[in-house]
């Protein structure tokens, strides 16, 4: 009787096996390098970027992934538990195949080109996520990732509740009569601060929040001067937290540039965690609602009436 118990439960655990390990095949996924990538198992993924990592989590597919990288910061536990097969534009092929995966999932701009190269050869699916800094682009992403697992329902459930809280953040930054100018700052180097233009994530978190990039004469990151910085007028400088190398506020209120600019004259400098600020995860409505408080403090509502249908939904099975 115990014997017979026991093989049920074994030929029950096999065909669960089995079934997870198929859920995913016959899947086509239309990726960020125009290809159309066929996705048979799922049951071995790497994860190459922290709002892959972050959606997957998110849909209660923890389980199916054997690697991620270090820009996998959250949950926690993605870089505790899993894998890490490094930073996600100095990835190794070595290490990522060596984990014998059945899928890559990797958000666009992942590298180096030659570790692309070597892992477009492999026999093994590569799915190039699409990085576009927006709100339908995190929709889709969301959308696509959940669609190469092979969960397209619990996609669509996590898209409604992100697609939420994006609907909330826009009904507050219609609350906003005259927006801030903002530049983000990346870093200091040798006195010249490296800055983010347009067809950014940080130009596009600025503008979630109700803001106003304070450059608006160049696309992507580029050292500028001192000249530079006073002409653009910022009133908030913002950056992300990096550890010992985070751009720290006295070094920006004593830099000859900012020093002319009201971010000096008001002591107006943001830092916030880089993933949550510029990740373009799950979470990117509260992070650029949690900007918006600080750039406009009497948006604050000290009665709570924002929720995040995020934090409500269970999008994991």
């Amino acid at each position: 009787m115990t014997f017979c118990r026991t093989l049920t439960q074994i030929l029950l655990t096999g065909t669960i096996a089995v079934a997870s390990a198929a859920h995913a095949a016959g899947i086509t996924v239309h990726d960020a390098r125009n290809r159309d990538v066929a996705v048979a198992d799922v049951a071995r993924t790497v994860s190459i970027g922290g709002a892959i990592t972050e959606i997957l989590y998110a849909l209660g597919l923890e389980s199916r992934l054997v690697g991620v990288d270090t820009t996998s910061l959250y949950p926690a536990a993605a870089l505790h538990d899993k894998p890490n097969v490094g930073y996600m534009r100095q990835i190794s092929a070595e290490g990522v195949l060596g984990l014998n995966p059945t899928l890559i999932l990797a958000i666009q701009g992942s590298g180096p080109r030659e570790t692309m190269d070597i892992l477009e050869t492999a026999k093994v699916p590569l799915v190039l996520v699409p990085e576009t800094f927006s709100e339908d682009g995190l929709i889709e992403k969301i959308r696509l990732v959940g669609h190469a697992m092979g969960v397209d329902a619990r996609a669509e459930c996590l898209s409604a509740a992100v697609g939420a809280d994006l609907a909330q953040l826009r009904a507050l930054r219609a609350k906003v009569k005259k927006p801030v100018r903002v530049m983000f700052v990346m870093s200091l180097q040798n006195g010249r601060a490296m800055v983010a233009g347009h067809k950014t994530a940080a130009d596009e978190i600025i503008q979630l929040a109700g803001a106003a990039n304070a450059v608006d004469d160049y696309d992507g990151y580029k050292i500028i001067g001192d000249e530079a910085i006073v002409a653009a007028r910022p009133e908030f400088v913002l950056s992300i937290e990096r550890g010992k190398e985070s751009l720290q506020a006295d070094a920006v209120y004593a830099h000859p540039g900012f020093a002319l600019t009201p971010v000096a004259a008001n002591r107006s400098f943001i830092t916030m965690d880089g993933l949550y600020l510029l990740g373009f995860g799950p979470r990117t409505a509260a992070a650029a609602r949690d900007l918006s408080v600080k750039l406009y403090p009497a948006l604050a509502d000290p009665g709570g009436a924002f929720t995040s249908a995020l934090s409500a939904a269970n999008c994991r099975q």
